[in-house]
This record gives structure tokens, sequence and C-alpha cells, in this order.
């Protein structure tokens, strides 16, 4: 059996929960924090790929990626390489499905935070980014760390948009996930088998941790 779907799918998952937070945490930060005029828009624009299709978030990100889209042809021009059939461009689509999957757990871990902290930390001076890192972060790791968690068990079980962007090449984008179905629709159901009891313990035990750090920020809260 080819175990390196595994590794691709593993390779994926920690290099999305390594990336997402650049983007998440300020936007949840906005989100949770600042009252502007299309607030609601930005929220609905950010939750978007917890209710599309997989398959069609996919196929706009294809567009978008591919040689003669806006995405693509910078990246070719930048690198020589194109965007999509490659791990950059699934890793890319992996950061935008799994979005509102970090954010709203951010966003909600800095909503239960005191007010009075933010109140005080302006009075004291602090800029809204100076407040961000030095008061809202370290204030919100437990709910930090299980925005992390989410989005490293979700990337490992992801399909729909991984197949569409990266296709299945071996040793490059092949997911355990499409590995999977490949050998179901091969009925090797045994090669299916190992790979799913190999991805089983560690979703579970990464919701485990999500459970366990949920408890500790409201208790903290």
């Amino acid at each position: 059996m080819d175990f390196y779907p595994l590794y691709i799918s593993a390779k994926l998952a920690i290099a999305t929960t390594l990336f997402i937070p650049v983007v998440a945490a300020p936007v949840a930060y906005v989100l949770a924090f600042f009252n502007f005029r299309g607030k609601s828009l930005v929220d609905a624009v950010v939750s978007l790929p917890m209710v599309l299709p997989p398959t069609v978030l996919g196929f706009g990100l294809l567009i978008v990626m591919g040689p003669q889209g806006p995405l693509g042809g910078l990246w070719r021009e930048m690198t020589g390489e194109r965007m999509v059939f490659s791990f950059s461009g699934i890793l890319l689509a992996s950061l935008v499905y799994n979005l509102p999957f970090a954010v709203q757990p951010m966003r909600a871990a800095f909503e239960k935070l005191d007010i009075r902290l933010l109140e005080n930390a302006a009075v004291l001076g602090l800029t809204p980014t100076a407040a961000f890192f030095r008061v809202v972060l370290p204030n919100s790791l437990p709910g930090l760390a299980a925005s992390g968690m989410l989005v490293f068990a979700h990337s490992l079980g992801e399909f729909g948009v991984i197949l569409m962007v990266g296709g299945s090449i071996p040793g490059s984008t092949k997911v355990a996930s499409i590995a999977i179905y490949e050998a179901v629709e091969a009925m090797r159901y045994g090669d299916a088998m190992y790979m799913s009891m190999a991805i089983i313990p560690v979703s579970f035990l990464a919701l485990l941790a999500i459970n366990r750090l949920n408890r500790t920020s409201r208790r903290r809260s």
C-alpha cells in the first residue's frame, strides 16, 4: 500500500494550520471589535466557503488560479510554474476553504474578552494594532489553539476542493481522501480501510483537544 498520500495530507494540514492565523486572526479581530459599513457583507464573504459545495468553490478557485486567471498568471510570471495541480495551489485552496473554520472560533474567543482590557489599552495609548498583539492574542490562547486544531482536523478530510484544484498527482497533490476514493473505486477495500484507520484516530484526538481547550476557555471567562 502507498502511504505517501497520508504524508501529503499531513503536510497540507500542518502548512494550513501554520499559515491560516496570519489571515484569520486579523479578520476575526476586525469582525469582533469594529463596527463599519459593510460589516455584514464582509462576514458573509468570509463565511461563504462553509455553505458552498466544495466543487463549486474548487471550480471558482480553478478559474482564478489557472494559467489564464489573474492569480495563476501572476504566479507564473513570478515563479515560472503553474499554480494549479501543484502543492502550492492546493495549499492556497485549503487556506481559502478553511478560513471560516478559523475565523469563527477566533472571533468567539475574542468576543469573550473583558472589553475593559481594550479600554485600558486605549487609555494607555496603545493603537488597535498594538492592542491586538499585546492584549487580545495573549488573552485568547485557548481559543486560538482550538481554532488551529479544528483547521488541522478539517484539512485532513478535504476532498472536493483539492481534487478540483490539484487533481490526483502522486507525490504532489494526491491526498489521503482522494487515495481512499480511488481505492474504493478500484475495489481495493483493504487499502481504503488502512488509510481510513490512520486518519480516524488523529481526527478524534483533535476533537478531544478542541473540547478540552473550549472547557479551559469557559473556565477563564
